[in-house]
């Protein structure tokens, strides 16, 4: 098939163990799906959960063992880091039960749902929407995917940590989560058509906070990949 302009690079990420890459469809994220980042961020309870999307160029592909450079984004003079635990679903479908939706995960992964919070915060505070604040270059750092059978027995239980130039911002652990990774699925599955290569960012903890050009961040959950970048 031949274009009118040259068609886009598909964007994949590498993949534990394996030659082959993990392509990306979708990255769709949860908000608020902490108690205590829902907290830091001025609100309470188990609310219903909630889904943005960004593109899947908005990915920033960390190779195995490298420090990706991290672009700081136009625009913002608070810049945020969210770690987030990231289900690379392999099986699409609509409608999933939680009970069914762990099926449909092919892998894990360690992200990032970088921030630009004070335009996030302008455009909240004028009831318009937000994408400017979460959708931008580089806004998706993704390190390499573990399949799951490899670590679906202990992920849903693993630590969950980011460090700023060796300071911890922010530990947790995925038992945490308001909405499990079966509720997630469920309820986004509900709105749209799940399809192989989605992501699916699951939320982060609390302490999210700024970021200055620089800035070295490492991020864990469990036995993942870890992801390491340096903002520039």
């Amino acid at each position: 098939m031949s274009y009118v302009i040259s068609a886009p690079a598909p964007v994949s990420v590498p993949v534990v163990g394996r030659a082959e890459r993990f392509p990306v469809n979708r990255v769709y994220c949860v908000g608020r799906n902490y108690v205590a980042h829902a907290q830091e961020m001025g609100f309470t309870g188990r609310e219903p959960p909630f889904f943005f999307i960004k593109p899947a160029d908005s990915c920033l592909v960390v190779e195995t063992g490298q420090t990706a450079q991290l672009p700081y984004p136009s625009l913002t003079q608070d810049f945020q880091h969210e770690i987030e635990l990231v289900a690379c679903i392999g099986k699409g479908g609509m409608n999933i039960p939680a009970d069914q939706a762990r099926q449909h995960i092919w892998g894990y992964a360690v992200g990032l749902d970088m921030t630009r919070r004070d335009l996030q915060g302008e455009q909240k505070k004028q009831g318009r929407p937000w994408c400017i604040g979460k959708t931008f270059e580089a806004a998706s750092p993704i390190g390499a995917i573990t399949p799951a059978a490899q670590v679906a027995a202990q992920i849903e239980s693993a630590e969950i940590a980011l460090s700023v130039n060796g300071q911890t911002r922010q530990k947790s652990d995925v038992s945490k989560l308001i909405w499990n990774l079966g509720e997630i699925i469920e309820h986004l599955s509900r709105a749209w058509l799940l399809k192989p290569g989605d992501l699916i960012y699951t939320g982060t903890p609390e302490g999210v906070s700024a970021l200055q050009r620089g800035d070295v961040l490492e991020g864990t959950v469990g036995g993942l990949t870890p992801i390491k970048l340096q903002v520039v």
